[in-house]
């Protein structure tokens, strides 16, 4: 039996991160300023490290995902795969032309376009959606600011959120 709402503990898990660096950073800040040698040193070095590691983790909370809704995503080997209660497939990551976010659902849905294929629709809150952070990440050219200010943004339309961009010859 637990004594902590299950909500509470979903946002401690988002947010643990965060927390992590900046204890790392204050850890730091205390050798930092109490310690000599050495450890002085390694003190001050941990200092940006935290920072770096909150940074991360900040980007990675805001960007939400995961939750109990329908379905599960995995992000393995370049591949997305999504199998819900009602549609599912897999997107190879390297080949995916159009990622569009559709606020207009309840859950919002992730669209991702492949050439060749049917899109695959992805809810926001399916489980493990939050990998597809990582995923969307390393795609070429996508920014992960313009990425997350999307995503907060208000709107009930779709958006894309990154586009494969084209390589042609004039």
């Amino acid at each position: 039996m637990s004594f902590v709402r299950p909500e509470a503990v979903t946002a401690l898990r988002r947010w643990w991160g965060v927390g992590l660096g900046v204890a790392v950073s204050l850890w730091g800040l205390w050798w930092g300023l109490g310690a000599l040698g050495v450890v002085q040193w390694l003190g001050w070095l941990l200092i940006p490290l935290g920072l770096v590691l909150a940074w991360a983790a900040y980007q990675k909370a805001r960007f939400g995902g995961g939750g109990e809704g329908a379905g599960v995503v995995t992000v393995r080997e370049g591949e997305v795969s999504y199998f819900g209660p009602f549609s599912g497939g897999v997107a190879v990551l390297g080949d995916i032309a159009l990622i569009t976010l559709d606020k207009s659902r309840t859950p919002r849905v992730w669209r991702l376009d492949t050439p060749g294929q049917t899109p695959l629709f992805i809810p926001e809150d399916a489980a493990g959606a939050e990998a597809l952070f990582d995923a969307f990440v390393a795609l070429p050219g996508l920014s992960v600011e313009g990425m997350l200010a999307t995503l907060a943004a208000p709107g009930r339309q779709g958006v894309v959120i990154w586009q494969r961009p084209s390589h042609r010859l004039h």
